[in-house]
């Protein structure tokens, strides 16, 4: 397992290693020694090419999230909405598939999102904190501000993430 710094303090690219035969392969996806951290909360989930989700977040108990693609291939997004960071505002991305075997982690206080870019993507997520509902938030993945560079021009959001907050409406709740 290979660690992969940024400018993004806290997240951490990992290029996960892959013992291959002619049976097919086995990967260790998150080893908790590594990073320092307890995943108390496991969810996966399906997405159809060019379903974007996200960007959520939860304002209590804030998630870190251990994310790695099980089948297809995504394009994942990080913002850092950490009030007193140096990044804060600012995104990070990154293709994330099955054949690449990288998983990202991202710390408490990002909002994160993807769009699946195959067919068919499964994700799976490994979670520091349970689920909190009434926590969660959403930024819209489209907000001019941020200016994320989605690879493919369509895109096929739930209603929630289409009424999703702007950067500047999350500014304005934390004054």
């Amino acid at each position: 397992m290979k660690i992969i710094n940024n400018k993004f303090k806290g997240l951490f690219l990992f290029k996960n290693k892959s013992y291959k035969d002619n049976r097919g392969y086995f990967s260790e996806l998150v080893r908790e020694n590594v990073l320092n951290k307890k995943f108390t909360f496991q969810v996966m989930s399906y997405s159809k090419k060019n379903v974007v989700r996200g960007l959520h977040l939860q304002l209590k108990k804030s998630q870190g999230k251990f994310v790695s693609v099980l089948k297809g291939k995504i394009f994942d997004v990080a913002v850092d909405l950490r009030l007193n960071s140096k990044t804060f505002g600012k995104y990070y991305s990154c293709i994330l598939s099955e054949n690449n075997n990288t998983s990202i982690y991202i710390p408490p206080g990002f909002a994160h999102g993807f769009q699946a870019l195959n067919k068919e993507n499964y994700i799976i997520y490994s979670c520091t904190e349970y689920r909190n509902k009434k926590s969660e938030i959403s930024i819209s993945p489209l907000d001019k501000n941020l200016n994320i560079n989605w690879p493919l021009s369509k895109k096929i959001l739930s209603k929630k993430d289409h009424n999703a907050m702007s950067l500047n409406d999350f500014i304005n709740i934390n004054k």
